[in-house]
Parts: C-alpha cells; sequence; structure tokens
C-alpha cells in the first residue's frame, strides 16, 4: 500500500506555505510575502487520527520566477497534482475572489481526484461569508481556515481524511525513516542533480541558476527495502553576503538539517578550490558530531587532470581535524558511483549505532596509555580509572578520570584516535567526556591518605561543627554536577 499525497495549490500568496507549515505542525517551508519563494516541491509527513498522509506544498500557479525558472516551478506544480490523491485549493478570503483563482480553477476542473477548495485567512468569523463567492468556482462548499489564528484545523483534516483512499496505510503502518541524509555545501556543487540521481526522478528543480534551492526539500525514497529521507538544502554562502531574509532562512534551514540528519554529505566542486564557507560548513558538522561523507561531484571535468589520491591529501590538508571522514568522488549527471556514496553512507551510520563492551574498551584505553601517557600538569599526573560507552548516535565515550583539567587537547585527539584505530568507529566522530571523580570516589593511595588527614582534621573538630557537616552533606558522586 502507498502513502497518499496531498498538494495544496494555488496562486501566489494566498498562504500555501502558511498553511502547509500549520498542518504539518513545524517550520518547514520558508514563509515570506515575496511572491514566488517557493519552488520546489515541499514534502511533510502529517498523522490525522489513525491516518497518515504526505502533505505537498508547490509553487504559486502564474508567477513569473524573476531567474526565469517559470517552467521549472510549473513543471514541479503539475507533477504534484499529477500524484496527488487529494488537492486543497487554497484561495484568499481576504483579497476575494480574482482572475487568477480562475484560471487555477480550469486548470483543476478536469480531474477526476477529490478537490476541497479552502479559503485561508478567515482570521476572524466576520470574514467567512466573503468566502460565499468562491462558490462560483464550481467545486462544492467552502473550508474557511486560518493558518495563522489557527482556526479550523480539525475540520480541514477531517475533510482530508474524509477523500482519502480507502486501501492506503494507516498511521500504525508507517515506520520512521532508517536513515536520513542531509545534503549540504556551497552553490552549484551538483546537490540537487544527486537528489533527482537517488530518487529517480525529476524531483528538484536542477539549474546553473545559484541559488535555486531555497528550502530544504525532503525527498523519500527506498533501497533494498529500507526507507531514506534525502534533505535537499540550499546552497550555503558567506554570511555577509546575506542580502535578503529569504537568503537568511535557506540559510538556517540548511543548519537545521545537518542537526536532525543521521549522516551528511559535504558536496565540492571539482573544478574549484575549498573555500572559507565550506570551512565553516565543515567546522558546524563537526560541531554536531554528525557523520560525514566529503562528496567530490564533477569528477568528469578533472579527468586526467588530476588522481583521486592528489586530491583526497588537499581536502585533508585543508582539514586536518577531519582527516578520518572518506572521501567519494562521484559524477552525479551520469549516476557513477552515486550508489556506493548511498552505501558508504550506511555504513557510517551503523559504526555511529555501534556498542563495544566496557571490558573491550577499558584494554584499549589501557593500551593507549601504556603507549603513551599523560604530560604532566599542574605537577600531577592524569590517570584514567576506567572508560565506558554511554551512548550512541555519536558514540559517546566516558572517562572517569583523577582530574579532567590534568589532559590537553593534543592528548584527548591521541585518546580518540586509538579509539577509531581499534574500535568499530573508524569514520564517525566520538564525542569524549572527562569525568572527574570526587574525594570519596578516588581510589589511589592519595586518595585514601587525603581521606584519613580529613577524619583525623574532623575529629579535633567539636561535635556540633561535626553534626552540622554531616547534616549539609549532599552525597554527590561527581564534583563537576
Amino acid at each position: 500500500m502507498s502513502i497518499p499525497q496531498v498538494a495544496i495549490v494555488g496562486r501566489p500568496n494566498v498562504g500555501k506555505s502558511s498553511l502547509f507549515n500549520w498542518l504539518a505542525g513545524r517550520r518547514i517551508a520558508i514563509v515570506d510575502p515575496t511572491p514566488g519563494v517557493t519552488r520546489d516541491r515541499l514534502c511533510a509527513p502529517v498523522e490525522a487520527g489513525d491516518r497518515y498522509f504526505e502533505l505537498v506544498d508547490t509553487g504559486g500557479i502564474g508567477i513569473e520566477d524573476k531567474d526565469e525558472l517559470t517552467r521549472d516551478v510549473e513543471r514541479q506544480i503539475q507533477l504534484a497534482i499529477d500524484k496527488a490523491h487529494v488537492v486543497v485549493f487554497l484561495v484568499d478570503a481576504r483579497n476575494g475572489l480574482v482572475p487568477l483563482d480562475e484560471e487555477v480553477a480550469t486548470r483543476l476542473r478536469g480531474l477526476t481526484k477529490p478537490i476541497l477548495l479552502v479559503a485561508n485567512k478567515c482570521d476572524e468569523p466576520h470574514l467567512e461569508p466573503q468566502a460565499a463567492e468562491f462558490h462560483r468556482l464550481g467545486f462544492g462548499n467552502v473550508l474557511c481556515v486560518s493558518a495563522l489564528q489557527n482556526r479550523g484545523k480539525e475540520e480541514l483534516l477531517d475533510a482530508i481524511v474524509h477523500s482519502l483512499p480507502r486501501e492506503t496505510q494507516s498511521a500504525a503502518e508507517v515506520k520512521e525513516p532508517d536513515l536520513k541524509l542531509a545534503i549540504v555545501g556551497r552553490r552549484n556543487t551538483g546537490k540537487s542533480t544527486f537528489i533527482n540521481c537517488l530518487a529517480k526522478e525529476e524531483r528538484t528543480i536542477v539549474s546553473e541558476v545559484e541559488g535555486t534551492t531555497r528550502d530544504s526539500v525532503d525527498v523519500r525514497f527506498e533501497r533494498d527495502g529500507k526507507g531514506i529521507v534525502a534533505i535537499d538544502t540550499a546552497g550555503v554562502r558567506n554570511r555577509g553576503k546575506i542580502r535578503s531574509d529569504v537568503e537568511f532562512y535557506s540559510l538556517a534551514r540548511a543548519d537545521r538539517s545537518i542537526r536532525r540528519a543521521d549522516v551528511v554529505l559535504h558536496f565540492f566542486d571539482a573544478a574549484k578550490k575549498v573555500s572559507h564557507v565550506d570551512k565553516q560548513l565543515a567546522g558546524y558538522i563537526l560541531e554536531n558530531y554528525k557523520p560525514a561523507i566529503f562528496v567530490v561531484n564533477k569528477w568528469d571535468l578533472l579527468k586526467g587532470a588530476l588522481v583521486t589520491g592528489e586530491f583526497g591529501d588537499y581536502l585533508k590538508r585543508v582539514f586536518p581535524s577531519l582527516d578520518f571522514v572518506p572521501i567519494a568522488f562521484i559524477t552525479a549527471k551520469d549516476g557513477k558511483n552515486v550508489q556506493q556514496v548511498l552505501n558508504l553512507a550506511q555504513n557510517l551510520h551503523k559504526q555511529a549505532g555501534a556498542r563495544v563492551g566496557t571490558g573491550e574498551l577499558n584494554r584499549v584505553v589501557e593500551k593507549a596509555v601504556a603507549a603513551q601517557s599523560p604530560s604532566l600538569r599542574f605537577n600531577r599526573q592524569g590517570r584514567i580509572y576506567y572508560a565506558t560507552q554511554a551512548g550512541t548516535q555519536p558514540p559517546l565515550v566516558v572517562l572517569f578520570t583523577n582530574g579532567a583539567h590534568l589532559f590537553d587537547h593534543t592528548y584527548q585527539r591521541y585518546l580518540l584516535k586509538t579509539f577509531r584505530d581499534y574500535l568499530p568507529f573508524h569514520d564517525v566522530p566520538i564525542k569524549m567526556y572527562l569525568r572527574t571523580r570526587g574525594r570519596g570516589e578516588e581510589g589511589d593511595a592519595e586518595g585514601r591518605d587525603k581521606r584519613s588527614r580529613a577524619k583525623r582534621g574532623d575529629a579535633k573538630k567539636p561535635a556540633k561543627i561535626r553534626a552540622r557537616a554531616r547534616k549539609g552533606a549532599t552525597g554527590e558522586l561527581w564534583s563537576d554536577i
């Protein structure tokens, strides 16, 4: 059984993206007064009662795109209408019926699928009578809603669910995707072409125009029985060059896509050098401990001019702290090595979810300390009592020490490299916490001497002071909590 699709269509600036975000329950589409902001088809799963459907936002019908992408936007709208099981025809109750609404109605009138006529921006009850004129379009009753004021949501969802085909999946039958991929990078690195190659359809607009993709577009597909979501993002540019609200929100959506992804594919153009923007983007990926792949696209342009090993060494010199990140060379427009990148991403996701036993982890720590012990800091020698893995996605290793401040960053990087060499985390970032054991937990002779001296000192104190000290004891295990 397939997941039904519900497409929102209408002329520009009737509030399609606002309605889309409202029904989806989160801010996905960029909402801006500028006509023509939405270009690609945006999809989001929506659960209503015991039913489940995919909501699709589209560009405005009849808009003339300033970047001459009108034909591409119109093709995306038509694909959404063709694939939809239910069409929501959205109009503006405040502005009333306009000629472009009639043109949209003419385009939809020949469809044999359910069409729901919905009047948005009915912010107050007294505006609902104005929506009566839309009956002239010939689509039956008009549902009055307001995405801004949260009016009529339940009635609209009920109408959508009532119009869905009966043989589709219920909410209980729909599973979460097994893998979420975020496709990020500078403008014109071939991200949308790669997405279309994965989906095996024209899912996003591909153009030489910089900034074609504005929203973060979720594309769902299956490989070998596993559900995968690929998130196409807007091309990242220098924050100082952002000139509009749309560009700002596009960048914010790209950052959020990194945070919610399981694996990030960082795209590079083989014909261009790594820029400052690329370095910032890689730093943000590392900051969020996301498994990543450096994907060098358009490799066919450099055929015979540069071997993969040289370019790989170049990337490792540019990103010395990310030398563990695997590098893939592809030509997205021809589909070359695209499947291999997907297989590698699945492998990284498996690595990030792996667990190792405490015994194995401590043997690796002992081996690391035996090969190179921590240097003296503050006239003290750092000691690691034991280690344990506290979480996955990313792998979280907690080290219990006699003082977290006794381990400098160089030694911490050495430990992380040792973990990657001997544990199943070869190509993914590892989050490591150093815990300082409290005085009551010190297990060495020095700790025992400190406790005995403290007891002798307490014995000399008056009984009332000792009683107050016992009463105020908190019993906390760690001194840094």
